[in-house]
């Protein structure tokens, strides 16, 4: 399967962040926008490596679907599906090196397929059989957060703790616009700010909370709100790979020099519902939905490049195959023990958790062995 090397190198040209309109390198026709402020950031990346992009998204989009199935099978518990927002998290995914870190909400599995997560990893919490999909220290990416904007809490704490190491990695917390009104997300730009922190703050702004509109929590685009923080605010086409890799590589690059944080809005579009729990059809009105899909992100792509038909066949193929590994991982994945809910609250166990123990334990009991 292809890999395209787009991580970002020690040595560039640094980008202006501005917010005065929407960054876009590539336009819904598939035609190249020339910038002379962020085209110097991506002037590495060929034909090549455009094409590993797009088989990410084909890939991510595959499994998206597979997963959707599942749930739908009684398989999975519950899915987010990130159906439209495939360039947001592959764009801003690739321009991570191995050694910075992510903290993200539920809906980023295309960037945990990107920071190395296996078909296993991306089920095990969804079925119900782990408390976490994948070990963080491994993919350098951590447990996803379901408390509404908390992880950029976490991510602000650890890109202190690489400030104090002297190290020049990096931290991006993924949020969504939703998260944007959460107090946790204000306190983090703000120490962010205060100290300098390597943090990049990344939010996928997909015009719904839930089922509440983004201009109902807001009235003017999130990155002007950077300002009110004393950091840069850029607005990329969300949809636009190319342009998310390239905003993303300028705020690493600021957070390595030491610059402080940046906070991104991705301005995307949630083309399935919040999660398979939710009927979209409710609250969305569908013209919106065809407005935004023919802003698609894979297709834009795909008419940039114009692969040739065999070079989509193969892409096809192992985005299939990637699914096929997810769905037989998900099926043969061993049911826990019960009582094993209790094993990773505490590095040490405490009197409180071995009572719920003892008291579980008791209950179970009283269904025999069967």
């Amino acid at each position: 399967m292809l890999r395209a090397d787009v991580s970002p190198s020690r040595a560039r040209p640094a980008a202006r962040p501005r917010t005065d309109d929407l960054l876009q390198l590539v336009t819904p026709d598939g035609i190249r926008r020339e910038d002379p402020v962020y085209d110097p950031v991506v002037a590495d990346v060929d034909d090549e490596q455009l094409t590993g992009l797009y088989e990410d998204m084909v890939v991510v989009r595959r499994f998206d679907t597979e997963a959707i199935a599942l749930q739908r099978q009684g398989q999975l518990g519950l899915w987010p599906p990130l159906l439209g927002q495939e360039a947001a998290q592959v764009g801003s995914a690739r321009a991570l090196r191995d050694d910075d870190f992510v903290f993200t909400s539920y809906r980023e599995n295309g960037v945990a397929y990107c920071r190395g997560a296996q078909p296993r990893d991306l089920m095990r919490v969804w079925r119900g059989n782990a408390l976490a999909g994948w070990d963080p220290r491994t993919i350098g990416m951590a447990t996803p957060q379901v408390m509404v904007g908390a992880q950029t809490l976490h991510a602000t704490g650890y890109a202190l703790g690489c400030l104090k190491d002297g190290v020049d990695s990096a931290v991006v917390a993924y949020f969504g616009d939703g998260a944007t009104s959460k107090g946790d997300v204000h306190e983090a730009m703000v120490f962010a700010a205060s100290f300098q922190a390597p943090v990049v703050f990344f939010c996928q702004n997909n015009q719904w909370a839930i089922s509440e509109p983004v201009g109902l929590q807001t009235q003017r685009p999130i990155a002007d709100r950077a300002a009110g923080y004393g950091i840069p605010g850029v607005r990329v086409d969300g949809n636009d790979v190319l342009a998310v890799l390239a905003a993303t590589r300028a705020a690493l690059d600021r957070a390595r020099r030491g610059d402080g944080p940046t906070l991104i809005e991705a301005v995307t579009y949630r083309m399935g519902p919040h999660t398979t729990s939710d009927d979209p059809t409710r609250y969305v009105d569908p013209s919106d939905r065809e407005q935004w899909a023919a802003k698609d992100p894979i297709t834009r792509l795909e008419r940039l490049l114009r692969p040739s038909d065999e070079r989509r066949n193969d892409i096809r193929q192992a985005a299939d195959a990637f699914a096929t590994a997810m769905r037989e991982a998900c099926l043969g994945l061993p049911e826990p023990a019960p009582l094993s809910v209790f094993d990773h609250v505490f590095v040490e166990p405490t009197a409180p958790l071995e009572r719920q123990r003892s008291q579980y334990a008791a209950y179970l009991a009283m269904f025999g062995e069967a």
